[in-house]
């Protein structure tokens, strides 16, 4: 392939912002890409794709390129791996191969080899056994396959299918999961008029699971209390037929901007989303829900495929600070919920000590008050992104 300066030079550039900067990989692309709207699909698609993958496989690349700040020598590292000549320029002409074949022989430890920090692997084998989390290092590592959710408001799967054939989109559909359908082939579909007219979502097919498990009912008052931009809020509001009422909560008001935006889109028009703006908020909504959402933030080890960057902020500080905000919301939220109601406590991560022990602690301290009814653990090695969900009642 003939590899273009600019767009050689705008790969380095992500790199330093995502690896040395600790910016989020998407949020890095998005700016890079609208700052040069001249740049066509397949020139943004040699970036994308070079720069999560990069990112994805930082540790090993830097190992056997024997620097971790010069993002040419990694990018050439990584050339060398994905058997790419390199371009005709001084810059690299003058990068020898044979010491990366050298230090790649060199290599003892799997966590070097996968690619994660030390700190996480050690954290990661201990909570799920050395076998499992080899098992779901490599699953994590593999690209994201890119799933619809069919606005069943606005159509039916069936003829969304029909739809994306006529705009020579090719799906798969997933019959595990009622309204996915999976790309056969990445592609833009966002500037499609399917897309604007709101009949389908970007949403994982583990994510789809999260709102059925809350076993919702056209009428109820439900309330999503960590909504963000709105993914599951939106299931939620398909799934009750856009009847109901849907509480829209999260602490950053430009989530709820985007998830109006969405809705919008989406002809939904049972969501109201409201800022959460201290306890006040939470405890005016006591005992108000049939159903309570608690998609509750996390270390995002279960989306490292889409989020690869993930790897490099987790740390054992991190992750000890996250599991106290998931108990200190599940604890004060679950308030929210009518007697006789449920909530699901959901995470994309993949550690016990974010999901079913956090569970066990609530029911060991809330047993009076709340019963624990079922609990689903989707693995990154079952093909899509890792999530971790308990349905509890509320006596």
């Amino acid at each position: 392939m003939k590899l273009h300066k600019p767009l050689v030079e705008a790969v380095i550039d992500c790199l330093k912002q995502i690896m040395a900067d600790h910016k989020y990989s998407d949020k890095v692309l998005e700016k890079t890409f609208k700052a040069n709207p001249q740049w066509g699909s397949r020139d943004r698609k040699f970036i994308a794709e070079s720069v999560y993958d990069i990112t994805r496989s930082f540790r090993y690349l830097s190992f056997i390129a024997e620097t971790e700040k010069n993002f040419r020598m990694i990018l050439a590292a990584y050339f060398f791996e994905k058997g790419i000549d390199f371009p005709e320029w001084p810059d690299f002409q003058t990068i020898s191969t044979r010491p990366f074949e050298i230090k790649k022989k060199s290599i003892d430890s799997p966590a070097i080899l996968h690619s994660y920090p030390d700190e996480l692997w050690q954290i990661c084998e201990n909570e799920l056994g050395k076998e499992k989390w080899l098992k779901e290092a490599q699953a994590l590592n593999e690209q994201a396959p890119v799933v619809l959710r069919t606005n069943t408001i606005k159509i039916k799967k069936t003829e969304l299918i029909k739809k994306l054939a006529e705009a020579e989109i090719e799906v798969d559909e997933l019959r595990v999961f009622e309204s996915a359908l999976q790309l056969r082939k990445r592609q833009n579909i966002f500037t499609t008029s399917l897309f604007k007219d709101g009949l389908f979502e970007i949403q994982d097919a583990g994510s789809q699971l999260i709102a059925p498990f809350l076993n919702v009912e056209a009428g109820q008052k439900i309330i999503d209390a960590c909504a963000g931009a709105g993914g599951k809020t939106l299931h939620l509001a398909a799934i009750m037929q856009n009847k109901g009422k849907i509480l829209a909560l999260d602490v950053e008001e430009w989530k709820l901007d985007n998830l109006r935006k969405r809705a919008k889109r989406a002809g939904v028009s049972n969501i109201e989303a409201r800022l959460i703006t201290g306890e006040k908020t939470i405890s005016q909504l006591r005992n108000s829900a049939d159903r309570l959402l608690l998609d509750v933030p996390c270390t995002g080890i279960g989306v490292i495929k889409r989020n690869p960057d993930t790897k490099w902020k987790s740390s054992k500080e991190v992750i000890e600070k996250t599991k106290q905000l998931q108990y200190t919301i599940l604890k004060n939220y679950s308030a929210m919920v009518k007697p006789g109601g449920f909530l699901v406590y959901a995470t994309c991560s993949v550690l016990p000590s974010e999901n079913e022990l956090q569970v066990q602690k609530f029911i060991a301290e809330q047993g009076d008050v709340f019963e624990f009814i079922k609990d689903k653990t989707l693995l990154p090695s079952e093909g899509y992104d890792g999530f971790y969900m308990a349905l509890i009642k509320k006596k």
